[in-house]
């Protein structure tokens, strides 16, 4: 979910708030009550929610991956090899 940073024109208060892309702006500042805040161009900033993500999933170390959802080891990513089918004879 982005987080916005807004600034009042009217009192210059700032502030960041985590919005989903869908909503609204905000209009009324909280500290002045004005409909002055404007939300500013800045590098957009965000926190990914759920399980799935991992800590060095955007790195480009070779670290051992840690699930930031709080499951210490991640799931295996591949079927175990069938013994019948990994044979280099053929049968007979």
């Amino acid at each position: 979910m982005p987080i916005y940073e807004y600034q009042c024109k009217s009192c210059g208060h700032s502030l960041e708030v985590m919005q989903k892309i869908s909503d609204v702006p905000l209009t009324d500042c909280p500290a002045c009550g004005q409909p002055e805040l404007a939300k500013q161009v800045s590098a957009a900033g965000f926190r990914l929610k759920g399980g799935g993500w991992y800590e060095t999933d955007f790195k480009g170390s070779k670290d051992k991956k840690k699930n930031l959802a709080g499951d210490a080891t991640p799931k295996a990513e591949g079927k175990p090899a069938d013994s019948a089918a990994s044979s280099s004879k053929p049968a007979a």
